[in-house]
């Protein structure tokens, strides 16, 4: 399929492939959220509880990133529907994290642990969506011709990527139940992504998208800052259901 700036709508079909119109967001993808009361409401709650433990709280939840982060296995264990996570582009091109997650989605759909990819992360900026710079990238590394690819193109953060791709295998599969998938990602990025699918009401499974985990500085500091976004939404999550805030609760459903 030809790769053009504007994406097909919502379930048209273009050839094997099927993608979300992109909407890039008003706001940078991060900012936005210094201004959300419920997101700064659970940022207090995670710094109160981290005082009141000494540490040992955030301590925890990066024990719980680093553990997910090196047992994840390299591929299912049977055939699966794949989720592939976007990340910000350089010149409109996958960067190192993000084509080591295609890289790894390239072996499955060789070794015949997928024959369907759902690429996610929608454009920055007004330029390229990252999914479709991702297939495009696939495309060039020689993706099989009997994998079905679908862009998720509206995404603007992980729990936005994870929303659209369960409202599309919804469509694809009508009455029946939400098919188990794969979430390929980073190792650091892990641990996140499987707690929001499991929130979501997905069945899936973690599989990583480097061989092993690189204990290199850089590394470690998005170990770190991954144990803080964790703590943040679970501690967000079980206080907003310990004093009944349903709005601050319905953020992940």
């Amino acid at each position: 399929m030809p790769m053009t700036g504007q994406p097909a709508k919502l379930g048209a079909r273009s050839g094997d492939h099927r993608a979300v119109s992109s909407k890039p967001s008003a706001a940078p993808r991060h900012r936005r959220y210094l201004v959300d009361r419920d997101v700064l409401h659970a940022a207090a709650v995670s710094l109160l509880a981290v005082l009141l433990s000494g540490g040992t709280v955030w301590l925890a939840y990066l024990i719980h990133v680093c553990r997910i982060a090196a047992r994840s296995p390299l591929a299912p264990s049977r055939r699966m529907t794949v989720l592939v996570f976007g990340r910000r582009l350089e010149h409109d091109a996958p960067e190192h994290d993000y084509r080591q997650r295609l890289q790894r989605a390239l072996l499955l759909a060789h070794s015949q642990h997928t024959d369907h990819l759902l690429l996610l992360g929608g454009a920055s900026q007004g330029r390229v969506s990252e999914a479709s710079a991702g297939y495009a990238w696939l495309r060039q590394q020689g993706l099989p011709g009997g994998v079905r690819v679908e862009l998720e193109q509206e995404s603007a953060d992980s729990l936005e990527n994870l929303r659209h791709a369960r409202l599309l295998l919804r469509q694809a599969g009508g009455d029946t139940d939400l098919p188990p998938v794969a979430l390929v990602t980073s190792r650091y990025h892990l641990a996140r992504c499987l707690l929001l699918a499991r929130r979501l009401g997905l069945r899936c499974l973690p599989v990583a998208a480097e061989t092993t985990l690189p204990w290199r500085p850089r590394y470690l500091a998005l170990l770190l800052l991954e144990a803080t976004y964790l703590m943040w939404i679970d501690l967000g999550l079980r206080w907003a259901a310990l004093i009944g805030h349903r709005r601050m609760a319905a953020r992940i459903s």
